[in-house]
């Protein structure tokens, strides 16, 4: 009950926090050919800066 009064006075929800979650797992899903690690972060950084800018 406690959490649900704090979401009320609040007035937050995690729908942001959700839809960047599932961008970066499509992006890994996608992202098969990068080779390495540093290669994928650069993807993920480059399209939420996209997706930020729109």
């Amino acid at each position: 009950m406690e959490g649900s009064q704090s979401l009320i006075v609040n007035v937050a929800t995690t729908g942001k926090v959700e839809a960047n979650n599932t961008t970066i797992k499509h992006i890994k899903r996608t992202a098969r050919g990068y080779c390495n690690q540093k290669n994928c972060i650069s993807v993920i950084t480059l399209r939420s800066a996209a997706r930020t800018a729109a």
